[in-house]
């Protein structure tokens, strides 16, 4: 029985073997990879990496994608503008900082 369901599924259009299976496996792959970096601190992200996400996402319409990369977007300008804040108001404190990372 299982062996029969198995083989059915490997065997079948839009199975294992080929690339309807596949694709939707890889992009919510994307998806999860982009919401375990949700506790990276933004300065370890990628400005590029993530807008391209967010462009990927929007193109192929896949909300969940988009959202993801939307949110990292965010929060990298966020962490930059809060960073060149600090050099303006603070700069002894941002030269220091700087030199710890």
């Amino acid at each position: 029985m299982a062996a029969t369901t198995i083989s059915r599924l490997w065997n079948s259009e839009v199975g294992l073997k080929t690339v309807h299976f596949w694709a939707p496996v890889m992009k919510w792959g994307l998806v999860i990879a982009g919401i375990s970096d949700f506790y990276r601190p933004p300065e370890k992200l990628s400005l590029t990496q993530n807008l391209a996400l967010t462009a990927t996402g929007l193109a192929a319409v896949n909300f969940f994608l988009a959202g993801v990369g939307t949110v990292q977007v965010s929060r990298i300008l966020m962490h930059e503008r809060e960073q060149q804040r600090l050099k303006q108001d603070h700069p002894v404190l941002a030269e220091l900082q700087s030199k710890a990372a």
